[in-house]
């Protein structure tokens, strides 16, 4: 009768074994020793099973049946005690996965953080260093005496004045693109728009925006974020696409904002490593500093597509 009763344990302990190392099959991601293993435990709950009708069904058993109950009680308490161990030790390596996840993106956003702190550094010292110097350079240029000076140096003049006014517009726009006044101001949505404009103006573009994004209630750090991987993205389609054409899709639905960005360009194999260079990986980071997801897709012919999803 003892037999019986640890023999009806055993049963239990080795199909408890099989459903706990069947629930750890998608944190292995499916591996297929896994689920091998997975398929042992339930053989061997099986067996166990079949032992116990072959010692129920027996009139008297012998010792040897008996010996052989008494190991498979013990295997199965070991498999039992295994597979939870398993299971212990696969919950501390997810947790130190997310630890180390954390950890990467805190480290990448102090990294962003830094780099956009020096930006406006030298943005400011570009708008209140170098700036009012070539203003300074304009006024005395201005205030010469056009008459008194012979054609030749007049024209020196002339061109003298229109390179100094193109270094101003120049300083310009180095320290907006490193800090920019106007996503402060006024949101991610206006902040495109004049950067979109001014790609338009040069002609080599058509860009098409729709954007649905309450500045008010996302996080500063996001807008800047999606601002320069947006500038990024423009710029390499004119440095390299040959497109005539792209768009630009932001909308924060269900608690998560969705960017795309398309163009009609020449596209590339993402395999390629050309495809793998510093600007792609860093937009990936700065999305990935945010806990989003950067997806790239692209071929020869076909233009790229990304999409940006980011958590709220």
């Amino acid at each position: 009768m003892v037999i019986l009763i640890a023999l009806c344990i055993s049963v239990l302990l080795q199909f408890g074994a099989f459903f706990i190392t069947i629930s750890l099959i998608p944190k292995t991601k499916f591996n297929v020793a896994w689920i091998s293993i997975s398929a042992g435990f339930l053989l061997m709950a099986f067996r166990r099973l079949n032992d116990l009708l072959e010692l129920i069904t027996s009139e008297e058993p012998n010792t040897w049946m008996s010996l052989n109950s008494w190991i498979a009680i013990v295997i199965s308490l070991t498999m039992l005690l295994a597979s939870f161990y398993i299971r212990k030790l696969f919950d501390f390596i997810n947790q130190v996965e997310n630890i180390r996840k954390d950890n990467e993106t805190k480290v990448l956003s102090a990294i962003l953080q830094t780099e956009e702190k020096e930006r406006k550094h030298f943005s400011k010292e570009l708008h209140d260093g170098l700036g009012p110097i070539l203003s300074s350079i304009k006024m005395l240029l201005s205030a010469l005496n056009i008459e008194s000076i012979d054609n030749e140096n007049k024209e020196i003049l002339q061109r003298t004045e229109k390179t100094v006014d193109h270094a101003i517009l120049t300083t310009k726009e180095i320290s907006n693109y490193l800090n920019p006044q106007v996503l402060e101001r006024f949101g991610l949505k206006k902040a495109l728009k004049t950067f979109t404009d001014g790609i338009e103006a040069t002609k080599k573009l058509r860009i098409k925006t729709n954007i649905n994004l309450p500045d008010s209630t996302i996080d500063y750090n996001i807008t800047l974020i999606l601002y320069r991987v947006y500038c990024e993205l423009i710029t390499n389609t004119i440095k390299h696409a040959e497109a005539n054409e792209a768009s630009i899709t932001i909308l924060h639905f269900n608690d998560k904002i969705t960017a795309v960005y398309e163009d009609n360009g020449t596209g590339f194999v993402i395999k390629n490593s050309t495809a793998k260079g510093s600007g792609i990986l860093n937009m990936k980071s700065r999305i990935k500093s945010v806990n989003g997801r950067f997806t790239l897709s692209s071929s020869p012919g076909n233009g790229i597509f990304v999409k940006i999803e980011i958590p709220q």
